[in-house]
């Protein structure tokens, strides 16, 4: 017989960290190759990981509501044949494990440069570039943090209860200084500045009152709070607002939306005339449609948009690929797909990732005014509002009622100036209230 091992996989672009949702399997079970073993989450997808072997479950090393690094062992399968020697107690498994997340490094280059560089500290204990990135942004000294992962590594849960205690170990704060034979390599690793440690608060202490109902943190909604907080602590926000006359855009609609859908099958959706647009407009702009990259700027060629699809206690961020490619139709089916996986829970992390811009429809809920968190890395994202009918004063003077809609625009001010993305709003505006029967098709 012959123990192989499941690593948690990589389950999307700069991922370097998943939370096991749910065991699908029990020890001593039966499993096929493929078959699935665990729900895992990362950063707004859940996903299934699938068997690579046929055998039977040894060991579940992992815990529910726990989260593991990209290639830390979850879980043992005893396969036949091989007549492999047998594993190593799970103490062993584990303490092999803290060197795996590194070879990973490379992978979040991109999104984490001041961490990727260097993963292993100056006595030669190892770190993940999730646990350094931490370590640097809040002026923890690694020094002096006990860990609780196997073999004693330090994990990226052991900071973050740190973090939300406020108790802060800093290089000020260390004992003594080390001896003269230790003190090169302490230097070479630079504290963080006191700036980043300021930003680490404790949790707030709320009284629990009768009556109160207390709600635990899913793995989930972890993983929304930790993009939506790093979008907004690394990316400046500015934002802009147009207002649209989408009137002939209404009435087109209107007119066709029962033929198209007995035809189709599927709702003629105003949302897919809007991403439409613009997925028109970034391919006259594609300064838009760029991503920050520490010492440069990545402008994508693919133009890929994210929309917003959110459950009643998260929210998917799906990814119409070549959006400019497709047409009104192409992008009606498309996001009357994505939606339903969405809700049946049948997203894949493939249909999650490649998104260059979003398009968030916020006027579903009526809201008519608001201003997003941008979808990092992406330098922008645009939030359609809700479709009411105003007076407006004409060009000829007159009054009418019409129908209005406002585009609001959140920009990463690193990337993007104010300029261009008034252009790119303009132009968006431009398409969509000269969308009419006369001269637009949505085949």
């Amino acid at each position: 017989m012959a123990i192989e091992q499941i690593k948690m996989p990589q389950l999307g672009e700069s991922v370097t960290e998943g939370t096991i949702s749910k065991w699908l399997v029990s020890v001593g079970d039966k499993v096929n190759k493929y078959d699935p073993l665990a729900e895992v989450m990362t950063d707004k997808v859940n996903a299934e990981v699938p068997s690579s072997f046929t055998g039977v479950i040894k060991e579940l090393i992992a815990e529910e509501g726990e989260t593991y690094e990209v290639g830390q062992v979850i879980l043992t399968i005893e396969t036949e044949g091989g007549g492999e020697a047998a594993p190593a107690p799970a103490s062993e498994s584990k303490t092999e494990e803290k060197a795996a997340p590194v070879q990973s490094a490379g992978n979040t280059a991109a999104s984490a440069p001041a961490t990727s560089a260097k993963a292993e500290s100056p006595k030669g204990v190892r770190y993940s570039p999730a646990v350094l990135k931490l370590s640097q942004e809040h002026g923890i000294d690694l020094n002096q943090v006990t860990g609780t992962g196997g073999g004693g590594r330090i994990t990226r849960k052991d900071l973050m209860k740190i973090i939300e205690s406020g108790n802060i170990p800093t290089a000020d704060t260390a004992p003594a200084a080390p001896s003269q034979t230790e003190a090169p390599a302490a230097a070479a690793v630079p504290s963080a500045p006191a700036a980043p440690a300021k930003q680490a608060a404790p949790a707030p202490n709320v009284p629990v009152m009768p009556g109160d109902i207390e709600i635990p943190v899913t793995g989930v909604r972890k993983a929304i709070a930790a993009n939506m907080l790093r979008s907004k602590h690394e990316a400046p926000h500015a934002w802009t607002m147009m207002e649209v006359d989408v009137t002939n855009l209404v009435e087109y609609r209107n007119s066709i939306k029962g033929e198209f859908k007995q035809k189709e099958g599927f709702n003629l959706t105003f949302f897919a005339f809007f991403v439409k647009a613009v997925a028109q407009a970034l391919k006259e702009f594609p300064q838009i449609n760029s991503m920050w990259a520490g010492d440069k700027i990545i402008q994508k060629k693919d133009i890929n948009i994210s929309i917003a699809v959110a459950t009643d206690d998260a929210l998917f961020v799906p990814v119409i690929k070549a959006a400019d490619e497709k047409t009104i139709k192409g992008i009606a089916r498309e996001i009357n797909e994505l939606a339903v996986k969405v809700r049946t829970g049948k997203l894949t992390s493939a249909e999650m990732q490649g998104g260059t811009f979003t398009v968030n429809n916020t006027g579903s809920f009526g809201s008519v005014q608001s201003m997003g968190i941008i979808n990092y890395p992406q330098a922008a994202i645009l939030q359609v509002e809700s479709i009411v009918k105003r007076p407006v004063v004409m060009n000829n003077g007159m009054i009418a009622v019409r129908d209005m809609v406002n585009l609001c625009m959140s920009l990463d001010h690193r990337v993007l100036d104010g300029l261009v993305c008034g252009r790119f709003l303009q132009r968006v505006k431009e398409i969509l209230e000269n969308t009419a029967k006369e001269n637009t098709s949505v085949y």
